[in-house]
Parts: C-alpha cells; sequence; structure tokens
C-alpha cells in the first residue's frame, strides 16, 4: 500500500480560539480534514475530478479522537495525515495534530466511498484502488 504521509502547515488565529485564547474543540476537525484533502491531492486526485468523472465523493464515516494538549493562540501547528488501510470502500487514515514534536491531538478517521447521485457506498475508483495496490 501507497499511504505516504501528508503534513499542512496550521496558524492558529482569534477566528479559532474560545475567549481564553484556546482552540476550540471542533477546529481539529478542520485542520484534519485539510491534511486528507491534501493527501488525496498530491496523489492527483482531486475530489471534485473523481466525482466528475468517477461518480463518486469520499465522506467521512467515523471518527475516534483523543485530545491530548490544547493549542493556543498563535501556535504553530502541522496537521498530519497517512493511510493506514483500505478496505473494500473505505480507507482509513490516522491523524495527528502536532506542535513542534508534541501530539496534541489523535485521530483515526474511517472515510467512505460513496456514489454522487445517493450516496450509497460504492467501490473505489479502479485509478485510485491500483495506485493504492488494493483491489477496490
Amino acid at each position: 500500500m501507497n499511504s505516504g504521509r501528508t503534513e499542512v502547515p496550521v496558524r492558529i488565529y482569534h477566528e479559532d480560539t474560545d475567549a481564553g485564547g484556546v482552540v476550540y474543540h471542533a477546529n481539529y476537525l478542520c485542520y484534519m480534514e485539510r491534511a486528507r484533502t491534501d493527501w488525496l491531492h498530491e496523489r492527483g486526485f482531486d475530489h471534485d475530478r473523481v466525482a466528475r468523472e468517477h461518480g463518486v465523493l469520499f465522506v467521512v464515516r467515523s471518527i475516534e479522537i483523543k485530545f491530548q494538549r490544547p493549542a493556543r493562540l498563535g501556535d504553530n501547528l502541522l496537521a498530519v495525515a497517512e493511510l493506514a488501510g483500505v478496505r473494500h470502500g473505505l480507507m482509513t487514515f490516522r491523524q495527528t495534530v502536532m506542535r513542534g514534536p508534541q501530539s496534541l491531538v489523535r485521530a483515526q478517521v474511517t472515510v467512505a466511498c460513496v456514489k454522487v447521485e445517493d450516496f450509497t457506498v460504492a467501490v473505489i475508483p479502479p485509478a485510485l484502488a491500483h495506485f493504492l495496490g488494493v483491489k477496490g
């Protein structure tokens, strides 16, 4: 499996934080989404093109998340996505949000491949499945 690792820098602004300058917990999901989107993009799979050419979308099915330490206003973070596995129409990512060497948030995110027209589960398109080294 050609998982690779994608890292996306994130700077924390006022809009990311609560009144105490601590990052609001739901914002970590946005940072992880950026990393997964870039993971696909770096491998030549743009969401719009995949939807148009293959008739499928990738949507979050489940997230298991552990908040370890808070991020604060002005922090420079790194959102990381790494493919952990592919099975049927599902891709599982290991994701972290880091401040330097410190892990702030860890998550396992399962993404489902679904048909554009009705959001029912679909097989991963052969071009992507082939790239990943698995059967779609």
